[in-house]
């Protein structure tokens, strides 16, 4: 049974591929709306969700050191010495990744029916979809890291597809390309790390790496690998400095930026680094970057969404604050909590999205959210989802995002590897996550409708990447913004939210600290490894792997930081909630603080930096090399040798003219030279 779970979404992919290809009517638009390909791509992913399901109970009915299932399909690679199979193992951490892809990907595609339901070309979006998560699901339950990385660049192919799903328009291909080429610089690093781990072990199984002989590894190779297998989760979940794809993202349809942002694509790294937690666990030093990179990563994409007012920008930021607390958790050795953390944020994190989606299309493809306002009486239901996800994101008990969150603050505090600076990142980070949620949550439903006052300046319709484009039309029309216009999302849309709203409401129970159901479960993954030998640093290294939960402190400190903790979440909301009841208060507050506003605003210009010292030089270069070498060297030559063909061609054409005197002539002077030519030879 391993294998449909890649293999419905799969079918589902062939099947709305084949119909989007053979179906299309004269006009362009496909024999049938959204509904049959949605169901379609919908019905194949919650296949893979009921197969997960069942093989995650099997599984739970194993004894813990057993807890693994393994399918082989056939022989994929043999070169030489290097044999890959296409197998798949599933075990008690993917079993969880499977859930969740499969779980929330149904609810994004049941979600879709009716967002894309005046679009163009349903049957090649639905598509997509089951594509993405086919190679997401590969990514998580390959036996070995070819297959992993099979899927991870599959789902880097995918998000280039969907990001930029309305090719047409200029800034959503850009948005595509930016993705795909960023990736690719984090996927180089992922190459050398499996180079450097084939060369080291001799294999690139799981199982194998697993149970080879670490003690007789030096050190900095370890090192070294996890460094570099780091690099491709820089790229693949949004870490500085390769995290400027994924607010651009925002380009492709706000289904897709909740399935890349909440269960899939973005926690690839994540479950990277915990999959191989054996090697990262042997090198503290590549820990250590680890979880600086991620809080470092929390806190300055917090410090940007603080500003941003475009409502899925503003998640997009909090994204990638969000994994930079992931990495913190697994970078101090707490694996566990970073493992939670994933599956609490696709919980609020895929709410918040689509909820954002159902504002988007209630009020007409608008996404600023100084011209929202009062949405509360408008879209009850969006409202009442948002409101829980609102409060999960900001840490408040008990919704999920507290306990998770909170866990790995603690883990950041307490354990060997943590420090009070991590620690202290953090939980400045929950402050300004909880504020400006709040800025989002009240400015977008609370207060005095503003919606009305946009459309009487003509401001109603802008295009803010989900606008009036040929592509991006769900047919509305040109209605106004008027409290008449603005209406509730259709129930395709409303039912996954009220689902994700339970799940962000109760999630977090899996994970309470000290009788933590998700932490037992993880164990065996997550035990420190069994090292041969006597390497003093191996040693020491898998002391601390095995204490990276103890705490330095007793169970009253824990108490207090968690009080810190919400008391901080607490103040975040009072201090918005307070500043944006009336707007000319953050009007005057930006304009005392005008120059940090616009720095923030610009996003700290990191895109210009980048532009100014990679992209401009790079293009310089090729454009010289093209000039001075390609035309002027390659482009000569080849001409020449043209020119010349040309030349003699022209040239013996004179001579074949059907004159019989002119072949007499040639033939009497070829005689002559060659009689010439024995006479010389002869002297």
């Amino acid at each position: 049974m391993l294998a449909l779970i890649p293999l419905f979404p799969l079918l589902g992919f062939l099947i709305n591929g084949t119909w989007y290809a053979f179906g299309q009517a004269p006009a362009g638009r496909t024999k049938a709306g959204s509904t049959v390909p949605g169901v379609i791509a919908t019905t194949a992913i919650f296949a893979s969700f009921v197969v997960s399901v069942m093989l995650f109970l099997q599984l739970h009915g194993m004894e813990a050191e057993h807890r693994v299932i393994e399918q082989t399909l056939f022989p994929w690679m043999t070169v030489g010495k290097f044999n890959v199979d296409m197998g798949f193992r599933l075990d008690s951490l993917n079993t969880l990744f499977t859930m969740v892809i499969t779980g929330i990907g149904t609810l994004i595609h049941l979600y879709s029916i009716g967002y894309m339901s005046h679009d163009e070309t349903p049957g090649k979006f639905f598509s997509y979809l089951n594509l993405f998560c086919f190679a997401m699901l590969m990514l998580v339950l390959g036996a070995s890291l070819p297959i992993l990385f099979l899927g991870w660049e599959g789902v880097g192919l995918c998000s280039y597809l969907l990001i930029g799903y309305w090719y047409t328009d200029i800034e959503k291909a850009k948005a595509g390309k930016k993705a795909f080429v960023v990736n690719r610089v984090g996927d180089f690093g992922f190459l050398l790390g499996m180079f450097l781990i084939f060369s080291t072990f001799g294999t690139l199984d799981f199982a194998g790496l697993h149970g080879a002989d670490l003690a007789a590894v030096n050190p900095s190779t370890i090192t070294a690998i996890c460094l570099l297998l780091f690099v491709g989760c820089m790229g693949k979940s949004a870490q500085i400095p390769l995290y400027v794809w994924l607010p651009d993202a925002m380009a492709g349809p706000t289904p897709v930026s909740a399935l890349i942002h909440a269960a899939t694509m973005v926690t690839s790294g994540i479950y990277m680094v915990s999959r191989l937690n054996f090697l990262y666990s042997l090198s503290p030093d590549a820990l250590h970057v680890v979880a600086a990179v991620g809080a470092f990563t929390a806190f300055f994409a917090a410090t940007i969404a603080i500003v941003q007012t475009d409502i899925k920008k503003v998640l997009a930021y909090s994204t990638v604050s969000q994994l930079g607390y992931m990495f913190l958790g697994c970078g101090v050795g707490a694996y566990s909590a970073g493992v939670f953390h994933v599956i609490t944020h696709a919980f609020f994190k895929a709410l918040m999205f689509l909820g954002a989606g159902s504002v988007i299309h209630g009020m007409h493809e608008e996404q600023d959210i100084l011209k929202m306002g009062g949405l509360k009486k408008y879209m009850p239901i969006t409202f009442a989802t948002f409101f829980v996800g609102w409060l999960a994101i900001s840490g408040i008990p008990p919704f999920s995002g507290f306990f998770s969150k909170d866990e790995i603050l603690w883990q950041a505090f307490s354990s060997p590897r943590g420090s009070i600076v991590l620690w202290g990142l953090g939980a400045v980070t929950a402050v300004m996550t909880a504020f400006y949620m709040t800025r989002l949550f009240t400015l977008t439903f609370l207060g005095t409708p503003r919606f009305k006052e946009a459309a009487a300046h003509g401001h109603g319709h802008d295009d803010h990447g989900h606008g009036h484009s040929k592509q991006d039309n769900h047919g509305h029309g040109d209605h106004g913004h008027g409290g008449g216009g603005v209406h509730e999302s259709p129930w395709t849309m409303t039912l996954p939210l009220i689902v994700l709203a339970v799940l962000s409401a109760v999630g977090g129970f899996m994970g309470i600290p000290h009788m933590s159901w998700l932490e037992h479960w993880l164990d065996p993954i997550f035990e420190a490894p069994v090292v041969a030998g006597g390497a003093a640093h191996a040693a020491q290294a898998v002391h601390e792997a095995a204490s990276a939960g103890a705490v330095h402190s007793g169970d009253s400190m824990e108490w207090v930081l968690m009080g810190v903790s919400v008391a901080g979440a607490i103040l975040g909301i009072l201090f918005a909630s307070n500043l944006y009841k009336d707007l000319t208060k953050p009007a005057e507050l930006k304009r005392k603080w005008a120059g940090l506003h616009k720095i923030l605003t610009n996003k700290w210009y990191v895109d210009e930096i980048y532009e100014a010292s990679i992209v401009r030089p790079i293009q310089a270069l090729s454009v010289g090399l093209w000039k001075g070498f390609d035309v002027a060297v390659i482009d000569r030559i080849v001409l020449g040798f043209g020119r010349v063909s040309q030349w003699s061609g022209q040239t013996a054409r004179v001579l074949q003219n059907g004159s019989i005197q002119i072949y007499a002539l040639m033939i009497a002077l070829g005689i002559v030279a060659s009689v010439g030519y024995l006479i010389y030879g002869m002297v």
